[in-house]
Order: structure tokens, then C-alpha cells, then sequence
């Protein structure tokens, strides 16, 4: 990963007061996009909550005290969970929030990286400004003064199974009282939380939605960057544009397969209608399927960017405080479900499964390169030795991570739980799948890092250099700056690591080229394109 700078540094600002400052992003609890959480989580931008929002989060917040104070609300005058019967007196109602959080703030396993928790605290600081929840504004001031000063608590990794993140929250929210660490940064001044603050604060999912949000971003960079491989490696093979047609996919228009291949032709500046080849009529499913794997990837990336943005927006705490209207005078609390994020599950299952058959797409690429009657070289990118290897092992290593993808790839959603004495009879595990696709965030990487090395070899051993002006130009130069040349055998270890690190820079270019770039041309100097 390119150029990943400590999050703690970040924030470490210059004296110079002309030096650029973290762009700011308004939180309005409405309209928050996937990007900015991604931005507020890498330190990239700091937070300020909107001034309207703010007031709806106060009038929440007064709402939800009267409630409170004459009736019966789930945890603030109850119990929670198979506890929701049992009335809090008013005496004890001061210390039943502490005593809330206490007890839930129990996440096990290894502490989360930084920004994953950095990621929850800008999605819980917006869903409270869409001010459903009737917590205290003073809070959200804290969660963006964290924010701001790169401060993050200390949060465990297992807690939650996608009804609601309240192990993870329940951490945070003794941080914010003073008796859990923080790390990174300057604490927010203690908050006085208590009994109409602690279920208000703890009933979200937040941190699941930061890390999808987060592993969004990443796997949808990484697919960008392995159209722009598979470009370099369809050259080196003398492949054929003719799959990419656009007559092809208008005749056959499903939205993603249409896009990429309207991107694959920028990038490898072919014509809409290219020239059939001169030599193999077909090319391996690796190069011709590109549109149809990748299509639906992109499908599922839009999919769950949309389900995510309607959570990152949404008053989804149960109890929903709403206060009274010029329509409606009444303040009421509405007791519901919507903290159960089936539809979040299912939208990363989907997508995971999605990416998976991009990257063994990747690993067919590897195999077409590793063969002579597609590359007029010696078997496995070799030297001139006899029964050199050259690149042989990187169809076991990329095989080997592709591995653990397709076990990151099982959907979530199949798991089931019957938890609290039978009240909470089942659950989305929404959490696990946010995790699984983060995780499956480094052996795409490594795959599509093992066809970099291999296609770069290859178009050096055949002495053809993309066209510069094209986006596969780009990422031929780039990839040939840090790739060794030699070519004798020796380990593949630091290559196959430099590449892997490279596609963020790759995809950064495509975006980039194919906005503006050249349709037309070979894509190719020094050669004549397709088979003699």
C-alpha cells in the first residue's frame, strides 16, 4: 500500500500557518459518502458537525429526557435485552448507564488498527446528527474533537453479530467518561453520560459500517488497478481487443460489464470497433471474460456503497426518539428492529464473492504467461538456462492466497445466533462479513501483485513498451521503477511485495488517464499488434 503515513503523524501539524490544513467535511446526518468516512478514518480531513443538525440532535435529546422521566423506554427506565422488564428506579436511574456501559464494554480479541476505530467514531458522530438517537450534543463535540486531535480509544475486535456493535460502543463510551484508554492523540474532555445517554450511544453499528466502509475503498481501488494489469498482461500475450467491442456488450447491455469494457478500451486505447487478430481466434477466459467478472464486481461495489450510505445517514437507534411536529405534537419513542443490518450483510457477502472471481481471473492471466504459445518465450518467463524456474512459483504463491480469499469469500449472513434467554433469536453477522472483506483486502493484493511482476517480465523479455500516452503506458513506466529487470533465477519475495504495493498508484492513474485518455492507436511501440 502506497505511502501509508502512521495515523498518529497526521496530525502532527506544521508551525507554517500557509501550510495546508485537513480538508474540512461538513456531518449533517443526511448526506455523509462512503469517501469521507474514509477520509476522516486516514486523518485526510477533520470533522464539524452542522449547525441545523446540532439543533436536531438537542431537541432529540430534551425529547427523550421527558420520555424518559414519565414513561417506560427501553434503557433508559428498563433493562436490555431479556432485561427489558425490569423497571430502573428513579433513584438508581443516575448510576444505571455507567453500570450499562460497564457490563457491555467486554470485545474480545486483538485491539483494532486505528483507523478502523477512527472509521467508527465518524459514522457514530454523523448518525447522531440525523438526531434520532436523544443523546447529548456534547458528545458529538467530543467524537469530533477526538477526531480532529487523531485521539481514538482502544477497541477489541470480537463483540458484535450485526445487531449492534454496543461491545465495541460500550468501549468508547467509558472512554468518554474517563475509564478506558485512549490512544494517538489528546483525550475529548469526560463526558457525563448516564442513564438517557449510554443505550442512545451504544445502539448503532457504527464500527462495522467503518470497517465495510473502509474495505470498500480498498477492494474497489484493487479492482481498478488489476484492469490496468490485465491490460499489460493481454499485451504481452499479443491479445485481442476484439472481446471488448462495443457492439459486443450493447448487444448484451448489463450496466458493469458495459462500463468495463468501455474502460478496458481506454485504457488499452483500442478503437470501439477493433480489427479482428490475425492469429488465435480466442483468447483464455483471463483475457476475454475481463467485462463479464469484472462487470458484476463492480456492480456489487455500487450496491453496497449505496446500502452503506443509507446506514452512515440513518437515526437507526432503537429506541427512535422523535420529537413533536407542527404535524404531529405528540413526542414518542418508537421500540424497533432497525439495527439489524441483514441488508449490509448481504451486500458484502455479495460483493466478497463478487471479488474473488476477479482474482482467480488474475491467477488464469498468470498461467497464460507462464506459457510459451502465448508469450514466443521460454516456459515460466525463464532465463536461458537449462530448466531455469523463473516465475513458476507464482502460480503456487498466488494460489496460495487465493486460498485464503475464497475462505474470506463464505457468506456471513449463513450464521445464526439465539442470544439474551431466547430474546434476540437470530442476527445478520453483518460485523463478521465487514471483517472477512477487510481481510480479504491483502491476498487480492498479493494475486494480482504475482500477475504484475509476471506480465512486467514479459513485456520486457519481448522488448515491447506500451504506448506512453495510455493509461496502460503509465502503468507499464511506473511498474518498471520499482521492478527489478534480472531475470535469472532468484526469490520473488521483495518483487511481488513492491507490486503488491503499487496498485494504489496504478489505480490512482487509471482513474485519472481514462477520464481524458486517448481511444485509438496499437497501444504499442516497437511491435505490430496481434499473432504472426
Amino acid at each position: 500500500m502506497a505511502d501509508h503515513v502512521p495515523y498518529e503523524s497526521r496530525y502532527d501539524l506544521p508551525d507554517d500557518p500557509a501550510a495546508v490544513r485537513p480538508a474540512l467535511v461538513v456531518l449533517d446526518g443526511q448526506s455523509l459518502p462512503v469517501a469521507d468516512i474514509v477520509r476522516l478514518a486516514e486523518g485526510t480531513a477533520r470533522p464539524v458537525p452542522g449547525t441545523d443538525a446540532m439543533k436536531r440532535v438537542e431537541q432529540s435529546w430534551h425529547t427523550a429526557r421527558e420520555l424518559a422521566a414519565s414513561g417506560r423506554v427501553y434503557g433508559r427506565s428498563t433493562g436490555v435485552g431479556a432485561n427489558r422488564t425490569e423497571a430502573v428506579p428513579s433513584d438508581a436511574a443516575a448510576d444505571h448507564g455507567l453500570r450499562l456501559l460497564r457490563s457491555h464494554a467486554g470485545a474480545i480479541g486483538r485491539p483494532l488498527p486505528a483507523r478502523e476505530v477512527r472509521a467508527m467514531l465518524a459514522v457514530r458522530a454523523n448518525q447522531l446528527l440525523a438526531g434520532g438517537a436523544g443523546l447529548r450534543p456534547t458528545v458529538i463535540t467530543a467524537l469530533c474533537d477526538a477526531l480532529t486531535a487523531g485521539a481514538h480509544p482502544v477497541v477489541n475486535e470480537f463483540g458484535s453479530v450485526g445487531t449492534g456493535d454496543i461491545a465495541a460502543l460500550s468501549q468508547l463510551g467509558l472512554a468518554l467518561v474517563g475509564e478506558h484508554p485512549w490512544q494517538g492523540g489528546r483525550a475529548p474532555e469526560p463526558q457525563p453520560l448516564d442513564n438517557n445517554d449510554a443505550l442512545a450511544l451504544i445502539s448503532s453499528n457504527a464500527l462495522t459500517l467503518g470497517q465495510a466502509a473502509l474495505a470498500l475503498d480498498e477492494l474497489g481501488r484493487l479492482i481498478a488497478a488489476t484492469e490496468l494489469v490485465a491490460g499489460l498482461s493481454l499485451l504481452a500475450v499479443d491479445g485481442s481487443y476484439e472481446a471488448y467491442a462495443e457492439p459486443v456488450h450493447a448487444a448484451r447491455p448489463h450496466p458493469g460489464s458495459y462500463a468495463v469494457a468501455t474502460r478496458m478500451r481506454h485504457i488499452l486505447g483500442a478503437p470501439e470497433r477493433p480489427t479482428p487478430p490475425l492469429g488465435r481466434i480466442q483468447d483464455p477466459y483471463g483475457f476475454r471474460c475481463v467485462p463479464q467478472v469484472h462487470g458484476p464486481a463492480r456492480d456489487a461495489a455500487g450496491a453496497l456503497e449505496s446500502a452503506l450510505a443509507v446506514e452512515i445517514n440513518s437515526a437507526a437507534e432503537n429506541p427512535l426518539i422523535c420529537p413533536g411536529t407542527d404535524d404531529d405534537l405528540v413526542p414518542a419513542a418508537y421500540h424497533h428492529g432497525g439495527f439489524y443490518l441483514a441488508q449490509l450483510a448481504l451486500a458484502l457477502d455479495h460483493f466478497r464473492l463478487a471479488v474473488v472471481q476477479t482474482a482467480r481471473l488474475s491467477t488464469s492471466r498468470l498461467s497464460a504467461l507462464n506459457e510459451p504459445a502465448f508469450t514466443r518465450l521460454r516456459p515460466f518467463l525463464a532465463d536461458s538456462e537449462p530448466a531455469s524456474s523463473g516465475v513458476m512459483i507464482l502460480e503456487y504463491a498466488a494460489g496460495a492466497a487465493l486460498g485464503d480469499l475464497r475462505a474470506f469469500s463464505a457468506p456471513a449472513s449463513l450464521g445464526h445466533a439465539v442470544l439474551s434467554r431466547g430474546v434476540e433469536e437470530q442476527a445478520s453477522f453483518a460485523s463478521l462479513a465487514a471483517l472477512q472483506t477487510l481481510r480479504a483486502c491483502e491476498p487480492y493484493r498479493l494475486v494480482v501483485g504475482c500477475e504484475l511482476v509476471a506480465a512486467v517480465r514479459a513485456l520486457r523479455q519481448r522488448g515491447l513498451r506500451p504506448e506512453a500516452g495510455l493509461p496502460v503506458g503509465r502503468a507499464f513506466a511506473l511498474a518498471e521503477s520499482v521492478l527489478e529487470a534480472e531475470i535469472a533465477d532468484r526469490p520473488l519475495t521483495d518483487d511481488v511485495t513492491a507490486a503488491a504495493r503499487l496498485l494504489d498508484e496504478l489505480a490512482a492513474t487509471a482513474d485519472d488517464m481514462t477520464r481524458t485518455g486517448p481511444v485509438g492507436g496499437t497501444g504499442m511501440t516497437g511491435t505490430t499488434r496481434g499473432i504472426a
